[in-house]
């Protein structure tokens, strides 16, 4: 029985784990699929993700149509506007439009805990809610899991808590993406590059992890003073070659971002990504595995392993937002965000045989 008619927004590598598994559900139906590419517009939803058959789902880049479909919800999983587009409001635009269509929305681009970006904003995400009796709700897996949902999900054993301090720890040694690595994130550049060239990401790397901070704080009623951003730079000391290309000695091989918020002049909610081009760099940074820290009663510390879970990131903010689809669709008009959901499991994905 089909109980949610889905329209996946992008076919990139998370657009993609999404029509695969919202075919795969008996109770999802894949009715639209917007592209940007005109080389995929008109072909087969299934040919693009790469399955063996077709799907009956013509792909289109012309908004419109998308608008027009009768659908429950849409899957929002494109690269970010406010990194890579010719018009860093886009995504905002057309989530929008998608809400006041009458389209509830799941997106991974960020806006996961909006009134961090002030009342203007969250107050057009709402009037776009209430244009269409629709919901919007934004996820991911750091931030949109790691750093805010598991460790409020652990406070719920806490009798008190002083700290909680969440660690990513991440060797891009062997991903291949140059313009990734290198024209968007900064690394291969001087100081002076980074900080003319790379003002884009570090605009919205922040907001995502004041989002993720503010959050933990409101869900465990405490008042931040303020939201602290440092990030450290390690420089090759030799050339390197990763998968991306090319580190030149004395560049950017390794980034140590820190945000806090701060509680009675003290940093109290830490999250940190500690990112290196090659292992070999920074040895003196922390090295090891995600972890989550928690100081309290009782004390208490997580770690996710490397190798396990790094390499199916894509995939685990694919399901996080399809295994959304039941509370969203499901959910009252407005912005939601996991304070105000829930706890949302992944209801039929257990293989029994």
């Amino acid at each position: 029985m089909i109980n949610y008619k889905v329209v996946q927004w992008s076919s990139g590598n998370v657009g993609g784990h999404a029509v695969k598994s919202v075919v795969e559900r008996g109770n999802m139906e894949l009715v639209g699929l917007y592209v940007y590419s005109d080389k995929k517009a008109g072909k087969d939803a299934g040919e693009i993700v790469g399955l063996d058959n077709n799907l009956g789902v013509k792909a289109s880049k012309e908004i419109d149509e998308i608008l027009s479909l009768d659908a429950d919800v849409v899957i929002h999983t494109p690269l970010a506007s406010l990194v890579y587009g010719e018009n860093k409001d886009s995504d905002i635009d057309d989530i929008c439009r998608l809400l006041a269509s009458g389209k509830n929305v799941i997106s991974t681009v960020g806006y996961m805990y909006p009134k961090v970006y002030g009342p203007e904003l969250y107050e057009r995400l709402e009037n776009a809610c209430k244009s269409g009796n629709s919901t919007f709700h934004s996820t991911g897996v750091n931030p949109g899991y790691f750093g805010d949902v598991l460790p409020l999900t652990m406070s719920s054993l806490s009798k008190s808590i002083e700290s909680i301090h969440a660690r990513e720890i991440t060797s891009f040694e062997f991903y291949p993406s140059p313009q990734i690595m290198f024209d968007i994130m900064g690394f291969g550049k001087t100081d002076e590059e980074f900080n003319k060239d790379v003002e884009r990401f570090k605009f919205w790397l922040t907001g995502l992890f004041k989002e993720n901070i503010q959050m933990v704080a409101d869900g465990l009623e405490v008042e931040l003073e303020e939201i602290t951003e440092e990030v450290t730079f390690s420089y090759a000391e030799n050339d390197l070659e990763p998968a991306a290309g090319l580190v030149k000695a004395g560049t950017i091989a390794g980034q140590f971002w820190q945000w806090a918020g701060v509680i009675n002049g003290e940093k109290r909610i830490i999250h940190e990504t500690v990112w290196r081009m090659h292992n070999s760099v920074a040895p003196d940074w922390p090295t090891g595995n995600h972890s989550i820290t928690i100081e309290g009663e009782p004390f208490m510390h997580v770690e996710l392993e490397d190798g396990k879970w790094a390499d199916d990131l894509l995939l685990a903010t694919a399901m996080h937002a399809v295994n959304a689809i039941p509370y969203i669709v499901n959910a009252s008009p407005g912005v939601k965000t996991f304070l105000d959901l829930p706890l949302m499991i992944g209801k039929g994905i257990f293989k029994t045989r």
